[in-house]
């Protein structure tokens, strides 16, 4: 049973591939950071493993989706799986990892300064962690996966209750990146003068998930079907770590302890 959704985006799905590529390129650039033993908190398919798994002595993720958890352990039997939800994480010990990875997880996270009160926790002495979540600011419509969503300097003020020392930076895209988010945002704006009762404001999480996933997997569809080229070529070489910006499509942390 495939557990992706538009909120769990796969390279299996054609349509889904400019926000594969967006996410896949994080973990591009993480890699001058990895060492060590490697934590990944949130790992989902596994999309960055075989990256990761380059750089780091050891590997060991966590998920809460048992499903996800098995199949990776399955495919990486070298490394350590662990069904559980976080936080906190008292299945860990202080100063166990040397590397910390946490992409697109702390928009979908409760207590956000426990989170990183944990990662902290964890962090051997001069370990480093790296975090990516969306930009608000570039946020087309509420995304009712996520509890909430940031600036970067909201997030600074997260951060800076644990960490003294870190960086913030954005993953932003070139000319054809900017050319699909634009036809994107089109595409929104058009479902979301439909909505004359508001229900994207109005309605629960739990109720807005069903229109927000049919719509979402319906525009990326027309997306694709309008510009299959642009959608398709599309790769990680199209996206960039940019320095910290209003108009970056995600927020690109980098933490020391």
């Amino acid at each position: 049973m495939s557990i992706f959704t538009t909120e769990i985006t796969s390279e299996k799905i054609s349509s889904d591939n400019p926000i594969h590529q967006r996410l896949y390129k994080a973990y591009i650039e993480s890699l001058p950071f990895i060492s060590g033993d490697v934590l990944e908190l949130g790992c989902g398919e596994g999309r960055g493993i075989d990256l990761i798994n380059q750089k780091a002595k050891t590997f060991t993720a966590v998920d809460k989706i048992d499903s996800v958890i098995n199949n990776l352990k399955e495919k990486y039997p070298p490394n350590k799986f662990i069904t559980s939800s976080f936080p906190p994480l008292n299945i860990f010990d202080d100063n166990s990892f040397d590397t910390i990875i946490s992409f697109q997880v702390i928009e979908h996270i409760k207590n956000d300064k426990l989170f990183i009160k944990e990662i902290y926790r964890l962090l051997k002495k001069g370990g480093k962690a790296l975090i990516t979540t969306p930009n608000i600011l570039m946020t087309l419509t509420r995304n009712p996966w996520h509890i909430r969503e940031y600036t970067s300097q909201s997030l600074r003020s997260i951060l800076s209750d644990s960490f003294s020392d870190f960086e913030i930076k954005g993953i932003a895209g070139n000319e054809k990146i900017i050319s699909y988010y634009s036809a994107n945002k089109k595409s929104v704006q058009k479902f979301k003068n439909l909505d004359i009762f508001n229900l994207e404001k109005n309605l629960p999480s739990f109720l807005y998930k069903i229109p927000y996933e049919i719509l979402n997997r319906i525009n990326r569809n027309k997306l694709e079907n309008n510009n299959d080229s642009l959608v398709s070529s599309i790769s990680e070489k199209d996206y960039y770590l940019n320095k910290d910006q209003k108009d970056n499509l995600d927020l690109f942390c980098i933490l020391k302890k």
